[in-house]
């Protein structure tokens, strides 16, 4: 079998969010294998495709290292990157059936790749005890979709924040519903800044301790920050430490686009 490593969300290497991506089955594999391989691959996401009588539809699913997932936007970018421009898939858009239901993936004419998702709109709540204390800044505003979000003061704030995560996990498990132990942290970007909207992401409670580029954490925050901006079309950009990656959301009805680049850095064989 191919495995593919894709940087996605990026425009080079070395940048974005890098997951594995499977050449598609034609049977599911059992899953306690696909978790044994994304646990070998070490990324923040594998990405598993299954065939179906359609060619431009696929079967997807997605596995941290941990655990699997119910919604993975880099992984889903990176699948669609290896089908049109790896393995020679013929379409315009492509459809992947997920956990999260169907999601659509097209071809921009500037060759982006645009990602159509569920919004999940957050709801403000009083921020919790400890969660401050643990993220080690002060919170302006806490939200919780599914995940939490953690709106701080600037930029700066942002980019030099070194959270407890064994507490964030703990806070954000025990006492946020609907959430899975994991923290979104966002600003609005500084004024001199090429995009709107700064934020990292801390995964633990998905075995991942920082995620460089998270596109359903902006299914949350895009329909936050559209309506705070006023402008249903923003730009992002997620401050991974020495890496990071930017995208484009669009907020539209219940449905959020995320549009953004991939390439590939790695084509391997598995000998399993």
């Amino acid at each position: 079998m191919r495995q593919f490593l894709v940087d996605a969300f990026a425009s080079k290497p070395f940048t974005g969010n890098p997951a594995c991506v499977v050449e598609p089955f034609d049977q599911w594999p059992d899953a306690a294998w696909m978790q044994t391989l994304a646990m070998e691959n070490n990324q923040a996401e594998t990405a598993y495709l299954l065939r179906t009588d359609d060619p431009a539809r696929f079967g997807l699913r997605w596995f941290t290292p941990a655990l699997e997932i119910p919604l993975c936007g880099h992984a889903t970018l990176a699948s669609a990157h290896v089908l049109l421009r790896e393995l020679g898939v013929k379409a315009s858009s492509l459809t992947f059936d997920t956990l999260s239901g169907p999601l659509t993936v097209r071809t921009l004419e500037d060759g982006q790749l645009e990602l159509n998702f569920p919004a999940n709109p957050p709801v403000q709540i009083a921020t919790p005890d400890g969660l401050a204390e643990a993220l080690g800044a002060e919170v302006v505003e806490t939200w919780v979709g599914n995940y939490a979000v953690a709106i701080v003061k600037s930029e700066s704030v942002v980019r030099g924040l070194k959270p407890n995560l064994a507490e964030i996990e703990r806070i954000c498990t025990e006492k946020l519903e609907r959430n899975r132990g994991n923290l979104m942290v966002s600003a609005l970007a500084d004024p001199d800044a090429d995009y709107h909207v700064v934020s990292r992401f801390f995964a633990p409670g998905s075995g991942i301790a920082e995620d460089p580029v998270t596109g359903s954490a902006h299914c949350i925050i895009a329909p936050l920050f559209a309506d705070k901006i006023g402008n249903a079309c923003l730009t992002y950009f997620q401050a991974y430490p020495g890496r990071g990656g930017a995208l484009t959301c669009e907020v539209v009805g219940d449905r959020v686009l995320l549009r953004g680049n991939a390439v590939t850095v790695l084509d391997g064989q598995l000998r399993v």
